[in-house]
């Protein structure tokens, strides 16, 4: 299935106003972490979005010095499975929720069970 046509920068921009429906002591809460834009995920391509780093719940005293956790947003596997760009805008805010989720320490399981699956 091929999905709606989004440049890099309308798609990165569905990816602003996503993060900016966070409310903002959870923004404010988030810590060394970037979010970032990507065509696809070299290994899972059907891959949406992808969390790397250390958990906040994870982290100890001796946290510091490293590299900031990373949220990344695959565009074109969120393309191929949305008809429109509606179902794009809500794809993209469901799974840049996800991966924050994950940011925060909230497992794969508790987010299905809050319907964020």
């Amino acid at each position: 299935m091929s999905g709606p046509r989004l440049t890099r920068r309308e798609f990165e921009e569905l990816v602003a106003d996503a993060l900016d429906t966070i409310p903002a002591e959870l923004a404010a809460a988030m810590d060394n972490v970037v979010v970032l834009v990507d065509g696809r995920h070299p290994d899972e391509p059907d891959l949406l979005g992808l969390y790397e780093g250390i958990a906040l719940t994870e982290r100890t005293s001796d946290y510091g010095g490293v590299l900031p956790d990373r949220i990344t947003i695959f565009q074109d596997a969120i393309l191929d499975v949305c008809a429109d760009r509606d179902e794009v805008v809500r794809e993209v805010a469901v799974t840049v929720v996800h991966e924050i989720a994950h940011h925060f320490g909230i497992d794969e399981a508790t987010l299905h069970d809050l319907g964020w699956g």
